[in-house]
């Protein structure tokens, strides 16, 4: 059996920035050498007098990236969250030595447009993509003819986090498109961009950029409800399970199941 020191780091919260009430970002450094696959998550843990709790949290940042950074959203009554949101920059985590996760940028089928669709902090393992593809674009190294369209979704604007650095991206770039999106537009009087849930854009997006399931890899990540609904909505699009790839970031109630 593998002992604790071969299997945790002792890693250290270098950073946090507070987005709104209840979601921030931390930057991490591992403690040691750390690889992963941009779209794969790390288990961070915090040891309280009974156990160790944990819990896995998709990577913003790049592989290029000498620090981990996360985009985490405070879980009332959850079991890690709380434990989280009380650590101030300086304190110590637990971190699992290998990153998992198969929720990567599929290269290999030759799609060549990859839809990106997410809620709120679902939007991390697209940041980590698109900084890994921004540096490989720089350096000359970007794949073949490959766009990506982002869909990103919250209840007001100021949970989007990342909305600057994704707006400034697109701007600069040819191969990101992206598209934040309000829900509750009445409580964020000072939005001017587009409005509704993810799921209820999708048809008029996909529709404006032509995009199908013979020449499209879908992603979805988040809430598991826009999981649901955004899968069938493309199910009838003619996507099938081969052109999807989902990250449900938790499993809703039966009574909330469909």
């Amino acid at each position: 059996m593998r002992s604790a020191e071969e299997k945790f780091y002792r890693a250290r919260i270098t950073r946090r920035d507070e987005f709104s009430a209840g979601l921030w970002k931390i930057h991490i450094d591992p403690g040691g050498e750390y690889q992963f696959v941009a779209g794969q998550f790390a288990t961070l843990g915090v040891q309280t007098p009974q156990k160790l709790v944990e819990r896995a949290y998709s990577i913003v940042s790049s592989p290029y990236e000498r620090e981990l950074e996360l985009f985490i959203e405070l879980v009332p009554g959850g079991e890690l969250t709380p434990l989280l949101h009380a650590l101030p920059a300086g304190a110590e985590v637990s971190m699992r030595k290998i990153a998992k996760g198969r929720f990567t940028l599929d290269l290999k089928s030759g799609r060549k447009n990859h839809l990106l669709l997410s809620t709120v902090t679902g939007v991390a393992p697209y940041l980590s993509y698109l900084r890994t593809l921004y540096k490989d674009w720089s350096d000359n190294r970007f794949p073949a003819d490959i766009h990506l369209y982002l869909i990103n979704g919250a209840s007001r604007s100021w949970e989007f986090g990342y909305h600057l650095e994704l707006a400034e991206l697109a701007a600069k770039i040819p191969w990101l498109t992206y598209v934040p999106t309000v829900s509750r537009p009445y409580e964020d009087t000072a939005w001017r961009g587009e409005t509704g849930r993810v799921e209820d854009i999708i048809r008029k997006y996909t529709d404006l950029w032509h995009l199908t399931g013979a020449d499209t890899t879908g992603y979805l990540c988040g809430h598991p409800q826009m999981i649901e609904l955004g899968k069938g909505i493309l199910f009838r699009r003619g996507f099938d399970k081969r052109s999807l790839k989902e990250e449900v970031f938790w499993i809703p109630p039966k009574t909330l199941r469909r």
